[in-house]
């Protein structure tokens, strides 16, 4: 029954202001020529709370740091993954930690938890290390040449996440699994901006078909890696997801489930890290200071040799340097979310079953949370930014359960690799943002080898 305060609540509420659009489509034709244009436009036309309408549906781009920890945070519950771009995910990934939901994602992350404590994943530092310094010499011995600095990342991060969170040398597979994984997140985003969803998985229609062979081909690859793993068990995730037991039933994972992790653990565990050193590199080649100052840290803490864990809290501006890339280029650049009940936020009604996405590209650059939102400033991070201004990978009860792991990753490989080589960027060559799954470089990043 409607009590006088849920009639006055609801009488405060009204429609947040945003782009009128196409008579039918609404935004969908912008959001599927640059949806990171359309964003940012329409945030500083309409403010922190943007209606659109994208062909039927209704979704509101939430912008405001208390709004984002709102959304992520402290009303998580009503905000689901039941979306366009997470069902087209679900289709490759399967029910693993990044599309499944409810007490099964619960679970799942319970189990997985532990692999990543902090005195775990420092265990991996040499590992990740030794994978960056073969990169680096391979590198080095190319110097005067031209490379693709995108795809030398891809492949050291895929091989990095191989063999310390599923026990496995990818390095046979790596240009074929990165491939795939590419064409199968282009799929997933093409069909998540159509006016009409994609046909099921099952119709044999000339994509799908396409969609199934991709698919089928990393299964081969995982369901390879499993089978290996159960006949010898390592100091691995995967090795520990195999041994888990649930607390209530004492049931194993099963093929399948182990299956939609690894896959989630490819995409998730390789391809936002290599993304964040691939932009780091392109910052370092147009702030020769950052370069120096990076360069003056590493001799004064490494003096030449290596690093290793216990060397990263002294690595400070190295550590600065990649969340600066990371607010410039979040590799997660957007956050969809469905809301299953009615919601209000900043004034603005969020109707049941529309779509609400956060962006941590637009909240990194919101003027009333950073100075000189534009530039670029790793100094910047020397005090913590405002609750809900920062989240590259995500917020909440959600956030990313690898985040500890990635930065470690990120920080050891920057620092090997920068006392070996230099890059910087080709003349001419264009730097187009790809704002697909992740926020990728369109071209690559065509780039000159040197020394430091």
């Amino acid at each position: 029954m409607l009590t006088l305060a849920d009639i006055l609540d609801y009488g405060n509420r009204r429609a947040a202001p945003g782009p009128r659009g196409h008579p039918l489509l609404g935004s969908l034709p912008a959001a599927r020529r640059d949806p990171i244009r359309l964003f940012t436009q329409s945030f500083r036309e309409h403010g922190d709370v943007v209606r659109f309408r994208f062909g039927p549906m209704v979704a509101h781009l939430v912008s405001s740091p208390a709004g984002v920890n709102h959304i992520l945070a402290e009303n998580n519950k009503n905000y689901g993954k039941q979306t366009r771009g997470y069902a087209a995910l679900r289709y490759v990934l399967g029910n693993g930690l990044l599309t499944s939901e409810g007490d099964f994602w619960k679970r799942q992350r319970r189990i997985a938890q532990p692999a990543f404590h902090r005195q775990r994943i420092a265990g991996f530092a040499s590992a990740m290390v030794r994978a960056a310094e073969e990169c680096s010499e391979k590198l080095a011995q190319s110097r005067g040449q031209t490379v693709d600095v995108h795809h030398e990342m891809m492949r050291l991060t895929l091989r990095i996440v191989g063999e310390t969170l599923l026990g496995y040398d990818p390095s046979r597979d790596a240009d074929e699994v990165g491939d795939t994984l590419a064409h199968l997140l282009a799929i997933v985003n093409e069909r998540t901006t159509r006016v009409i969803f994609f046909a099921r998985p099952r119709l044999p229609t000339p994509e799908n078909l396409r969609l199934r062979r991709a698919v089928a081909r990393l299964d081969e690859i995982v369901l390879r890696i499993i089978a290996e793993r159960r006949k010898s068990r390592g100091d691995d995730l995967l090795s520990m997801l195999m041994e888990a037991r649930d607390a209530d039933t004492g049931e194993a994972m099963n093929d399948r489930q182990l299956r939609d992790e690894a896959m989630t653990i490819f995409l998730a565990g390789h391809e936002t890290t290599a993304n964040a050193l691939a932009w780091t590199w392109l910052l370092l080649s147009r702030y020769p200071a950052a370069r120096r100052e990076l360069r003056a840290e590493l001799s004064d803490v490494l003096g030449g040799r290596s690093p290793t864990a216990d060397d990263l809290p002294r690595l400070r501006f190295t550590k600065m340097l990649l969340e600066e890339s990371m607010r410039l280029y979040p590799p997660a650049w957007i956050i969809a979310r469905s809301a299953s009940g009615a919601d209000e936020i900043g004034g603005f009604e969020i109707p049941a079953g529309s779509i609400v996405f956060v962006s941590p590209y637009i909240v990194h650059r919101h003027p009333r949370m950073w100075d000189d939102p534009e530039g670029f400033d790793p100094h910047r991070f020397e005090k913590e930014p405002p609750r809900g201004a920062y989240f590259p990978f995500g917020g909440g009860p959600r956030a990313c359960i690898g985040n500890g792991f990635a930065m470690m990753e990120a920080q050891l490989v920057l620092a090997t690799v920068a006392q070996r080589v230099t890059f910087e960027l080709v003349p001419g060559h264009p730097v187009e943002l790809e704002p697909s799954i992740t926020l990728r470089p369109r071209h690559g990043l065509a780039m000159q080898l040197g020394t430091p």
